[in-house]
């Protein structure tokens, strides 16, 4: 079973282009599956794309915020974890 680790929070969320910006207290990498939750919301997705000040990165460490493609609307303050297999 897979285990999950609170990597971060949504603190703004662009709902014409379904881009969300996570503060991230931990390192996030594309390739990796994310899940995002709060008390309406449970889902999860692979991280297909990440950008900090609109330039596309591979990897985002703690500390800073990055865009993140979302394949569902979120909200601010929804928890996102890691999924690790």
């Amino acid at each position: 079973m897979a285990e999950e680790k609170l990597i971060g929070k949504i603190t703004h969320y662009f709902s014409k282009i379904g881009v969300a910006v996570l503060a991230l207290n931990d390192t996030l990498k594309v390739g990796e599956t994310i899940r995002i939750k709060d008390s309406d919301r449970d889902f999860t997705q692979q991280v297909s794309s990440l950008q900090i000040e609109h330039e596309q990165v591979p990897e985002a460490i703690a500390g800073q915020s990055a865009g993140l493609k979302v394949d569902q609307k979120v909200h601010e303050g929804d928890e996102v974890y890691l999924v690790v297999e």
